[in-house]
């Protein structure tokens, strides 16, 4: 099946994961909020489809264009 890889659009953390391996998604649904100079920045899914794969853990520090998640379309 296709795949969507979700990367970070900032340098920051991964303040909340919204979301677990498994579950399906539309697209826009909200994935995970990083957390950047105090800003809460949202991460949308870009297609619907079901997480395949979260590749970062809450809390964890992240970097620009850093894979976060495969989403199997």
């Amino acid at each position: 099946m296709p795949e969507i890889k979700v990367h970070s659009d900032v340098t920051g953390t991964a303040w909340k994961i919204v979301v677990t391996e498994g579950q399906a998604v539309a697209k826009g649904d909200e994935l995970m909020i990083a957390e950047a100079m105090k800003m809460e920045i949202p991460h949308f899914s870009p297609e619907s489809g079901v997480v395949k794969k979260i590749c970062v853990e809450e809390g964890a520090a992240i970097s620009e264009d850093e894979l976060l998640f495969i989403i199997e379309i």
